[in-house]
Parts: C-alpha cells; structure tokens; sequence
C-alpha cells in the first residue's frame, strides 16, 4: 500500500503591501504549510505532492526561503519526499538565473519533476537526478511518479505528447493545469475531452492551478484527475470554496481519497448598497446599520474583508474617505485587511430630470485611456494598455507581484 498527500497552491510569501495586517497575512500561509508538513509525518505517508505554486512569485525575500526550509526540514529529516512542479507563480523570467525551486531540488528539500524536449518537441521523462536536483520521473514503491508544471493554455494540445513519452504501468502524473468546466480561473485549463485519455496511462492525475477543490471523472465514470485547491484563501472569492488537501491510499492499483480539512482565515466579501444617501455622513450612516447586519462579530481570527460599496448618492464618491470607513469597522470586527471596491455614482438634480455621473472605475479608464491616447506610439492598443495598467495596480496594491514578475508583464516596442 501506498500513502501520500497531495497539496497545491500554497503561495508562500503572500501578503499584502503595505497594510497594517501584512505581517500576520505573510504567516497564514507558512501556518497553513506546516500544518500539512506535521499531518503527513504524523501520518507517516510515502511522500508528498506540491502541484505547483508552492511561492507566490518567481522571485521570492531570502527570508521566504528560510522559513520555507523550516518547514520543510522535518520533512527531509523523516525521509519523506516532497515532490513538486512549478506553477504559474513559481515561473523566473530570467531563465539564466537558477530559480529559488531548483535551489530547493538541489539541496535535497523537494524533488522538482522538469521533463526535457527532443528535437521533434516531445517529452522526455528522465528518472530523477538527486546530485543535479532535476528529472522528468522518480519510482518510490513501484510507483511511477512523472511531472509536468504550468505550460499554458494550450495544455490541452500537449496530453497526446505526455501520454507517448510515458511506457510504463502504475503511473501518477504531476501537472499544474486546471480542467475547464471545474477550474474558478480562466487562463492555463484544458477541457474535460483533452485531459481524458490521461486516465488512460495514470491511475491518479494531481492537477493544480485553480483555488477550488474538485474532481474530474471519465465518461464511464471512474475518478482520475484530483485538485485540491489551495490549502489557504488567497484571493477574494475563495470564500466559497472549501479549503485543505487530500490524503490518498493506493492498494493494488485501487486508489481511494479523503478530503482533509485545513484552518484558513476568515475571508468575506460584502455588498453595501448606499443608495438614496445625500451626504457622506446619511451614508456612513447605511454604511453602520448594513455592515453591522451582515459582518460576523467577535471570533479569535481577525478576518480579511473586501467591501463592495453600491448605490447613487448624492455627494461625489471620493468623499468617503477609506480612512472613515475602516474606523467603523474596526468597531464592529477588528479585520485584518480591508479592500474596498468604491462603485458609488453621483446624482444630481437638473430640475424633475436627474442625471447620474460615472463611477470611479470609469473615470480611472477613462483618465488612463486619455494619459495612453496621448502618445501616437500606443495608437490602436489603448484598451489592452489600459487593462494591463489597471492589472498592475492591482497586483501591486495586493502585494501579488514585484520586480522582475512586474517587469515581465510590460509589452515590448509596438
């Protein structure tokens, strides 16, 4: 019998820049990792299994890599490997660089499964080299693992090549691909009739990439293909998913599964509808009443907030202030980290008529279509620089990206 646990997506190294809560967000996920690094050495399982994203960007603080060796060093010192594949977020640009994955692989804390090309662009899965931290496959137990991390969207046209290169039986498969249909993300999936011929040449298929947990089944209904989402809420909209890992065992080829639940933090999301508020403080007012009807209280954990503020009002929206409204909800939960998405719109009076002004979104792509529309180099990509500015800024604000992952996003000479 075999026994491991399968995890993905833990993103060490996330937090978020600049806010109050930063510290504390940056251990939740460490909390979280060495929470399922002690139940797989108290389970006493073969090995373990990263899906990818094991940092939450390419180019991580040394001290996210110490704390990461931490975690992992009772691991390595109960002799169980940690087999992992990169992920999207766990990709450096700057490929003349040795990534902070093949340092681990390298050292002796992860088994990083990379496969190799031939010339006539098929995958070659060369067993595992522990001097060199690197290989396409390793054996532990009869058991064939093989890797493949995060290779983009066009996954899908790709399962014919990686089903070639495998030969042999009792076969698992590492890849960092979400499944149309199941993943919550919309880039990096292939669909359900692409990934099937995979159960075809491996008992198990541990997918990462996509937050939510799920499972994808053949058409004659045996399960194959495994995600168990990301063990910590990341983003907001997580909250709707159910967060841990799988602890599976594989007997004579029949493979059976437990969804083990880990702690997360709070995370919620919240609408506020301020609609009919004539003045900033009618609104902070609504603000009070409804906040305090759909925000849980008290609770040991302080939570992670997002609010989605809603409604024509009569004051000009960057008038409630950011600072007014987290004074009121620290009365109420104390939260960790608040993001507020302000999509208030202004009403004015124009005799019976009235008339609605723009919500700050529209005016912030509007201003930055009319900064990029000032330069004749840009001409005909306003929109897509537009998009990709608003993305960066996002990204930044939530602490997602930095130096070179920033610099990777911005195009080339038009």
């Amino acid at each position: 019998m075999i026994k491991f646990i399968h995890t993905a997506d833990i993103h060490l190294g996330k937090s978020y820049r600049g806010s109050l809560g930063e510290g504390e967000r940056y251990d939740d996920f460490f909390r979280t990792f060495s929470s399922i690094i002690g139940d797989a050495i108290r389970e006493k399982v073969d090995f373990v299994l990263v899906s990818g994203d094991l940092f939450h960007t390419g180019q991580i603080l040394p001290r996210t890599f110490a704390r990461t060796i931490e975690i992992l060093q009772p691991l390595k010192d109960a002799r169980i490997p940690c087999i992992a594949v990169e992920g999207n977020h766990d990709w450096i640009h700057r490929r003349e660089s040795i990534s902070w994955m093949e340092a681990l692989s390298r050292m002796g804390y992860i088994r990083l499964l990379r496969p190799g090309r031939g010339d006539d662009g098929g995958y070659i899965f060369d067993p595992f080299d522990p001097d060199a931290g690197m290989g396409g496959m390793l054996t532990i137990k009869g058991l064939h693992v093989y890797g493949l991390g995060y290779i983009g969207s066009q996954a899908g046209s790709h399962v014919e090549r990686i089903c070639a290169a495998v030969n042999s039986d009792n076969n698992l498969l590492l890849f960092h691909v979400g499944i149309w249909n199941y993943s919550p993300v919309e880039i990096g999936n292939m669909h359900p009739e692409e990934a099937h011929p995979l159960a075809e040449k491996f008992i198990y298929v541990a997918l990462g990439h996509g937050h939510k947990p799920y499972i994808v089944s053949t058409p004659q209904g045996r399960e194959y293909a495994f995600n168990p989402g990301s063990p910590e809420r990341v983003n907001f909209g997580e909250e709707r998913y159910s967060k841990g890992y799988y602890l599976v065992t594989m007997d004579g080829g029949v493979c059976s599964h437990r969804f083990c639940p880990t702690s997360p933090r709070q995370m919620l999301s919240v609408k506020i509808n301020l609609d009919g508020a004539a003045t900033v403080d009618d609104a902070l007012d609504l603000f009070h009443q409804q906040a305090a009807e759909l925000i849980p209280k008290g609770g040991d954990c302080r939570p992670l907030l997002e609010l989605r503020l809603a409604g024509r009002v009569g004051f000009h929206p960057f008038e409630l202030g950011r600072e007014r409204v987290r004074l009121l909800l620290d009365g109420l939960c104390a939260p960790l980290h608040v993001e507020i998405r302000n999509n208030l719109s202004m009403v004015t009076g124009r005799g019976e008529a009235e008339k609605v002004k723009r919500s700050l979104a529209e005016i912030e792509r509007e201003v930055l279509g009319e900064l990029i529309s000032a330069s004749s180099l840009y001409k005909g990509r306003e929109e897509e620089l537009v998009g990709l500015s608003l993305t960066i800024r996002e990204m930044v604000l939530k602490g997602d990206a930095e130096g070179e992952d920033l610099l990777a996003m911005l195009p080339g000479e038009p």
